[in-house]
């Protein structure tokens, strides 16, 4: 039977059958990439615990076997509570979500052991926008709050120079990301009361 292609019904065929072919297809590649998906978002969250937590690794296998032979996790509540012993320290650190300019950004914060210092953060992800907000994964400024002490459990970022010392709880904010810098400020600001409370500091 031959059907003519200028007809509505030729239309109607052609685009069902297109339609079909291209969500088997959809479908398939889905199924194939879901599981390289949740290694790689596993990975992620390993990666950021560690780097979080001042411990260095050279691969992701490396990362993944340090995860599983040093690292203790616990739910606790609703929270996701790390620890670890590094450089004979003891160090928890906890995954947080928290809101920033365009979106939720989550990542791990790690501190010492009675919860008077930061030891490290790190993000999993953000939507900030890339060369301003998006730049809270570089390296400098994450380096900034290695070793910062929490005054009143906060961590203030400052929009002026701060001093190099790691006693008055300050870090610069972002060049023209404000609001993202300041976003960061309060994530801290939720998260450590609720490390000391899982820890039973006061």
């Amino acid at each position: 039977m031959k059907f003519d292609r200028e007809s509505k019904i030729y239309t109607v065929i052609f685009t069902f059958v297109i339609s079909f072919v291209f969500v088997f297809v959809l479908s398939g590649l889905n199924y194939l990439t879901t599981s390289k998906v949740k290694v790689n978002q596993e990975l992620f969250t390993v990666r950021a615990v560690l780097n979080a937590m001042g411990i260095s690794y050279r691969s992701n296998e490396e990362a993944l076997e340090i995860y599983k032979s040093q690292i203790k996790v616990e739910n606790v509540d609703s929270y996701t509570l790390f620890s670890a012993v590094v450089n004979g320290d003891k160090v928890y650190a906890i995954l947080f979500n928290g809101s920033g300019l365009w979106g939720n950004i989550s990542g791990v914060l790690a501190v010492n052991k009675d919860v008077s210092k930061i030891v490290g953060i790190d993000f999993i992800s953000q939507s900030e926008t890339p060369g301003l907000g998006g730049r809270i994964e570089e390296g400098w400024f994450k380096e900034q709050f290695k070793n910062e002490s929490l005054v009143n459990d906060r961590v203030f970022v400052s929009t002026t120079k701060v001093s190099e010392t790691k006693d008055d709880g300050q870090v610069d904010a972002i060049t023209g990301a404000t609001l993202t810098s300041k976003s960061i400020e309060k994530i801290i600001a939720t998260y450590v009361p609720i490390l000391k409370e899982l820890l039973g500091v006061n």
